[in-house]
């Protein structure tokens, strides 16, 4: 699996903060904030599969323009949306529900549509081509999940937006495969009460998790807040540096 990092940042601004999306080889996107805009339209027409960690404008924003842009010109069918039956939900009521966007399950036909929806449930594996794809626990102000990537040969985990989260390590320290881990870290440490009230990590409570860690991997932080990104990392640097933490980085290229 290769997979490309288009946007891993808490917000926007300039040319290399995009908000949360990876697009897996060439046709499935993991998130699709605003980092998904950078893609050609070549590029977009070729995505058939968007799995969603949860409902949060970050991480969905491009959904609608995706949608829009290619779906009269794909071949192969609607673009399918895969996430969990409450962000589905979340996103019919408060996205394509005719007033913020039309609903393109029905567009240009219930028949025909440009878009659909698939449900996928925690720890359920879904296999596309040879690629293993698992939601994992995740501890968010909306119902939400990370991912476990699997070629086969090596394993990628992302842990989607989280709090502290022991399930997630329960899982994560089964995998034989591991190579890579994506933990978010949103806030510095001085704003450690807004982390933990918006279940989100800080670098204090980021060592803590990776204290539960077991197997070796290599780990970067993703979902730093633009106006907070040294001193995070200088932060993370002071109460994590056995675990040699570092950013993800827009363009990044991870295969495995």
């Amino acid at each position: 699996m290769r997979l490309r990092v288009l946007g891993c940042s808490g917000g926007i601004g300039g040319r290399h903060l995009r908000t949360t999306s990876f697009l897996i080889d060439h046709d499935v996107l993991l998130d699709a904030g605003t980092g998904v805009g950078d893609l050609s339209l070549a590029e977009l027409s070729l995505i058939d599969h968007i799995y969603l960690t949860h409902s949060h404008l970050d991480h969905v924003a491009s959904i609608p323009f995706i949608v829009d842009t290619v779906g009269g010109m794909r071949t192969g069918g609607p673009i399918t949306v895969h996430a969990t039956r409450e962000t589905i939900d979340i996103l019919k009521s408060h996205i394509f529900n005719w007033t913020i966007w039309p609903d393109f399950t029905q567009v240009p036909t219930p028949e025909a549509p440009f878009m659909r929806y698939a449900e996928i449930e925690l720890g359920r594996t879904e296999t596309l081509d040879g690629r293993s794809i698992t939601p994992l626990p995740a501890v968010h102000t909306v119902p939400a999940v990370g991912f476990h990537l699997d070629s086969g040969e090596g394993s990628l985990v992302f842990s989607g937006d989280t709090g502290c989260n022991d399930a997630l390590w329960a899982a994560v320290n089964d995998i034989e495969n591991l190579r890579f881990v994506f933990i978010e870290t949103a806030f510095s440490n001085r704003d450690r009460r807004l982390a933990e009230l918006s279940k989100h990590l800080c670098p204090e409570t980021l060592a803590v998790e990776l204290a539960k860690l077991k197997r070796s991997a290599d780990i970067f932080v993703t979902h730093l807040k633009p106006g907070e990104i040294e001193l995070t990392m200088e932060e993370i640097e002071s109460v994590a540096a056995d675990h040699r933490v570092r950013m993800l980085q827009n363009n990044q290229v991870f295969e495995f």
